[in-house]
């Protein structure tokens, strides 16, 4: 009888573990790091800072460009 419970137990343990262990891998394997940013498309390949500002649509009507401000 008691060999029974003890057996009883054991099982469930590692049922608990083995369900845990599944959600954490799932987790992990869904959540890798990755992130997403805001950045303009294309501006990547620009040969400088001025270049990729000045083709962002977004910033075409941005007024005087004597002033230039750059946010890092």
């Amino acid at each position: 009888m008691d060999i029974a419970i003890i057996a009883a137990v054991i099982t469930i343990v590692a049922l608990v573990l083995l369900c845990l262990l599944l959600v954490v891998l799932r987790y992990l394997f869904r959540h890798k790091g990755t992130y997403h940013t805001n950045e303009a498309k294309g501006t990547e390949f620009a040969e400088s800072a001025d270049v990729a500002l000045k083709s962002d649509p977004a910033l075409e009507d941005a007024g005087d460009n004597s002033k230039k401000e750059y946010f890092i």
